[in-house]
């Protein structure tokens, strides 16, 4: 069986692998829901009105991009700033994977910031006119980062036992 030190590792490296993935994934957005779109049969997104669900809410968040890139270049420059804010937050957890006994106070940070999610998702998301199932998977974001940096602390306070 690994070590609780190599666990607690590999837990927190989980968590940082889907920081710095969801912040890498964050520049290229048009590029990326174009690639969506296409698996997903979205030829014309910009009769998302002819389509349902999920593809609706695609085509839509497509055609909306599209157009707002097109006449408005600089609004993507907040989704790369969303990107460097994933980033960012990901070095505040180095430390604590080198040295865990010194630095459960970022991992008791992370799960309020994951705590922070839901009215985020669920009152932001309301008056935006997010779709429910959107900001629930939104909200699963929260409960996926949480549950590594829970499990970490469990290990801290085992290695301190230790």
């Amino acid at each position: 069986m690994p070590s609780l030190l190599t666990r607690y590792r590999l837990s927190l490296g989980v968590f940082l692998a889907g920081l710095v993935s969801s912040g890498l994934t964050a520049f290229p957005l048009l590029a990326e829901l174009r690639l969506l779109a296409s698996l997903l049969g979205i030829d014309a997104p910009e009769r998302y009105a002819d389509y349902h669900g999920l593809r609706h809410w695609i085509a839509y968040v497509l055609i909306g991009l599209e157009q707002t890139y097109a006449k408005f270049p600089f609004v993507g420059y907040g989704t790369d700033w969303l990107a460097f804010g994933h980033l960012a937050i990901a070095v505040f957890f180095i430390r604590p994977f080198w040295r865990p006994l010194e630095s459960d106070w970022v991992l008791r940070c992370g799960l309020v910031c994951c705590a922070g999610i839901f009215p985020l998702a669920l009152i932001a998301g309301q008056v935006r006119g997010i779709p429910l199932y959107w900001r629930l998977i939104d909200c699963s974001f929260a409960v996926l980062g949480a549950l590594p940096l829970r499990y970490c602390l469990r290990l801290t306070r085992r290695m301190r036992a230790s």
